[in-house]
């Protein structure tokens, strides 16, 4: 990496001085040189630009917003770039609120709805998009700036930034003074940008901005077009994912699950923005730990391989899917049968997933039948409904069957619970059907034979006007189709 003169972000106005790196190699910059950088620049500002793929979408997003606070300000920040060591950085990922309104993606940006009066009568907002423009010439920030344009490329002029977003840009440097100024009610979403949230420390309420972040995480409930099929690339990519997984599993057996975690991850960053969460690749009894995400264990044959992985969209959007594979290619006896126990409540899971159902009712019904298989098991006493009212099921079952699906993988999750758990199924809902069975290691309750097996199916599941759409249906679910599947990319 190179050694920049000044790694302080530019958060400075432009008439600052450019502050030198301690300890960087050059002491100062000669007044000749500092000329020299102001001039000899081709005019690159881009003339012309179309408006990003979503933005009706988000431009809709923006007005049902405005409907529900009238007359207040509100106040959506992207967040600023953390520091991994040093001064070093993790990369970003604006707040899901941010990019859902916007489309932008950028560190520092801020949305800012100011309430206005329409003909109408009923207020309406006016939407600015405050962003860093292009780094100053005048002042050396573009090359002595450690975030100027020539560390970590160029961004967009304002123009530009008004043109693909649909709306008005101005300089986020300025909000934070204007805030301080500014009157009338006003709500922030918090936790991205601590210096937005200072400007507005005398004027904002806990209670009042948890009901923007509330509304705004049950509008993601329901996904419009563009939503599902950016989805739907999420998966297919995350499909291709696993088919490279499963190529090179002699080179995982040779080295560790990092070698699977290093395959997934390059599919995600080829085609997508970034995996969606940490991979998690468990082999053998690592799959009975439901977050395995150290991936630093042996993968052998005979054992089962727990990959549970989604690509990100460059629009945020991510797949979740699991798949449990026989890392020999072949099921073992009792591998099969805990496996088609799980796939028989997946199916009772998915069948559950219509347009007005109940939310829960996807969760019941896998987990009937996994109570129903670990009484005829003779794991635990029935009757099942015994088991299903005293939860005993759980010790084995541990997670619920499913969640909302979207931006974040575990999306809408600010949602009042009468919305979302206790809520109806509609159509544009995407979530996750994801039963499970984990016999630990060290489970002296069930039989020698069980221990230290994990399975779990995932898939990602649009609800639709009739029914729904199994959005990673490409990937084989049932056991025989799976050591089909497996041969085939192997051979």
């Amino acid at each position: 990496m190179a050694d920049e003169l000044n790694p302080e972000t530019p958060d400075e106005t432009p008439e600052e001085p450019i502050k030198q790196r301690k300890n960087g190699l050059y002491p100062g910059v000669s007044d000749e040189l500092a000329e020299s950088m102001k001039s000899g620049w081709a005019d690159t500002e881009l003339h012309g630009l179309e408006p990003i793929a979503q933005a009706e979408h988000t431009a809709a997003r923006r007005a049902a917003l405005s409907a529900r606070f009238p007359g207040e300000r509100l106040v959506i920040p992207a967040g600023n770039l953390k520091t991994r060591s040093n001064d070093t950085d993790y990369p970003f990922r604006a707040s899901v609120e941010y990019a859902y309104l916007t489309g932008n993606l950028t560190e520092d940006g801020v949305l800012v709805l100011e309430p206005a009066d329409a003909p109408n009568g009923n207020g309406s907002h006016k939407a600015t998009i405050y962003l860093l423009p292009r780094s100053d010439r005048e002042n050396g920030e573009f090359w002595l700036n450690g975030q100027g344009e020539l560390w970590v490329g160029r961004r967009h002029s304002l123009t530009e930034a008004g043109e693909l977003y649909g709306i008005p840009a101005s300089d986020v440097r300025e909000l934070a003074g204007a805030l301080r100024e500014a009157t009338g009610p006003v709500r922030v979403v918090r936790g991205y940008d601590a210096g937005i949230e200072a400007a507005l420390t005398d004027k904002v309420t806990a209670e009042r901005d948890d009901e923007l972040r509330v509304f705004l995480s049950e509008a993601r409930l329901v996904k419009d077009e563009f939503e599902a099929g950016e989805l739907q690339k999420a998966v297919d990519s995350t499909v291709r994912g696993f088919e490279d997984v499963v190529k090179v599993l002699d080179k995982a057996e040779a080295t560790s699950e990092r070698y699977i975690e290093g395959t997934f991850f390059l599919r995600a960053r080829v085609e997508g923005n970034d995996i969606g969460y940490g991979s998690i690749c468990a082999a053998g009894p690592h799959a009975c730990t439901l977050h395995w995400v150290r991936n630093d264990g042996p993968v052998r044959s005979g054992d089962l391989l727990l990959l549970d992985a989604g690509v990100e969209t460059h629009t945020l959007y991510t797949a979740d899917v699991t798949r449990t594979l026989p890392i020999s290619g072949t099921y073992t006896e009792i591998q099969k049968k805990i496996y088609d126990a799980v796939y028989e409540a997946q199916e009772a899971g998915i069948a559950a997933v219509q347009p007005g159902a109940k939310y829960r009712d996807f969760h019941d019904a896998a987990q009937r039948v996994l109570a129903e298989k670990i009484v005829e098991w003779g794991l635990v006493e029935g009757p099942v409904e015994r088991v299903l009212e005293l939860g005993l099921q759980r010790r084995w079952t541990l997670h619920g069957t499913g969640h909302m699906l979207g931006m974040d993988v575990h999306d809408c999750a600010a949602a009042r619970t009468e919305s979302y758990v206790q809520g109806t199924l509609e159509p544009g809902m995407c979530l996750t059907v994801e039963p499970g069975l984990y016999f630990q290691a060290d489970d002296l309750t069930v039989p020698e034979e069980y221990r230290g097996i994990g399975v779990r199916i995932e898939d990602d599941i649009l609800v639709t006007e009739d029914g729904n759409l199994n959005l990673s249906a490409a990937l084989p679910r049932r056991s025989d189709e799976v050591e089909t599947w497996m041969a085939a990319l192997k051979s």
